[in-house]
């Protein structure tokens, strides 16, 4: 990696406890080496990892933490051995900044499942160094987990799909769902929930938003363009739209019952889990067997998935619902964020904040 010798001091907002309070931190980052990429950081998203992190809800958490895996930023500096990118290009960082490169998942191209992979943040370098986050002036990347952002897709518009629309696109692409006329449901109308609506529409596929409440029908039907909307707790109008669905993204990040949902399902259906629970979740097996039904998961995407996802979400006019923030408004972002309290997605304006206030 990157020469110890010289390096940047850089302001981001850290956690420093589980209480999950973000304040200014000021801390070193490597020198670009001859594979990074220096970015100087424009836009941030927030996602509901970030809280499940800031406030050590895994049990793995090491602080102080700048948080933020939806980054984009302005190309600063390149390494000699950088061909990818230029002074002066927008790009993009998710969810990992490394891997080892040599085992079967990375040989793959699917090197978000290498059992080495480095986390954007909350996790240490080869170097060991600790990673921070996208909630900073700068971050150093190695190329490879870096993508460049489509002309004329703006930085905050871009963010979220770094994370939220790559978590959708890859299982679609995946499980072989991307052709149009399927049925499809999405569980839960967050962050990714929304942008599941929206990539499912813009694939041709049916798709009914399944929600708790009834408070955001309006929202799924007449601005997300979903075709139905179910509330899970109608047990009338579950069991009428039972054996209908393809496959339903579920993005719940709390526990929750699976067989309501099951039973949505038709022969060889697919339920895809999104949310990070660090509680079992339960189901009987008839459920499942009856139906020859599969329960998967999906973990974001690969690094060509994330250039396909944001080149599709270019050509049909994706774009997240957002509200931008400044940096000093984000602990109160994320008090709404545990609300539910935002339509849909956070995201930090970081050039334009006041790191130190």
């Amino acid at each position: 990696m990157g020469s110890l010798e010289t390096e940047r001091k850089v302001v981001g907002w850290a956690a420093t406890d589980s209480t999950g309070h973000l304040a200014p931190y000021t801390y070193s980052l490597r020198d670009t080496g001859p594979e990074d990429v220096f970015i100087k950081v424009i836009s941030c998203g927030i996602c509901h990892t970030d809280i499940h992190q800031i406030k050590n809800d895994l049990g793995m958490s090491h602080y102080p933490m700048v948080p933020g895996h939806e980054v984009v930023g302005e190309v600063v500096e390149v390494g000699s051995d950088v061909t990818k990118f230029k002074v002066g290009e927008v790009v993009g960082v998710g969810v990992i900044v490394g891997s080892c490169k040599n085992c079967h998942p990375c040989k793959s191209e699917l090197e978000q499942y290498c059992n080495k992979k480095i986390w954007s943040y909350n996790d240490v370098y080869t170097d060991g160094k600790p990673t921070q986050g996208g909630f900073a002036e700068s971050m150093v990347v190695d190329q490879k987990f870096v993508v460049r952002i489509p002309d004329g897709m703006s930085p905050e518009q871009a963010a979220p799909l770094l994370c939220a629309g790559l978590t959708v696109y890859s299982p679609l692409k995946h499980f072989g769902l991307k052709q149009s006329g399927l049925r499809g449901g999405i569980l839960g109308l967050g962050g990714v929930g929304h942008m599941g609506v929206k990539i499912a529409k813009a694939m041709g596929h049916h798709v009914t938003v399944i929600s708790s409440s009834d408070k955001k029908r309006v929202e799924a039907m007449e601005h997300l363009g979903a075709d139905e909307y179910l509330v899970s707790s109608d047990v009338e109008s579950m069991q009428k739209a039972a054996d209908q669905l393809d496959y339903i993204i579920d993005t719940v990040p709390v526990v929750h019952p699976l067989e309501p949902y099951l039973s949505l399902l038709k022969l060889d259906g697919k339920l895809i889990l999104m949310g990070v629970i660090n509680t079992p979740l339960q189901f009987v097996t008839p459920m499942v067997m009856l139906g020859r039904k599969s329960i998967t998961g999906s973990f974001i995407g690969s690094m060509k998935e994330t250039e396909e996802m944001l080149e599709f979400c270019k050509e049909k006019g994706l774009a997240s619902m957002i509200e931008v923030i400044k940096m000093d408004y984000i602990n109160t972002a994320f008090e709404r964020l545990e609300k539910n309290d935002v339509r849909y997605r956070f995201v930090v304006d970081v050039a334009g904040s006041k790191l130190i206030p």
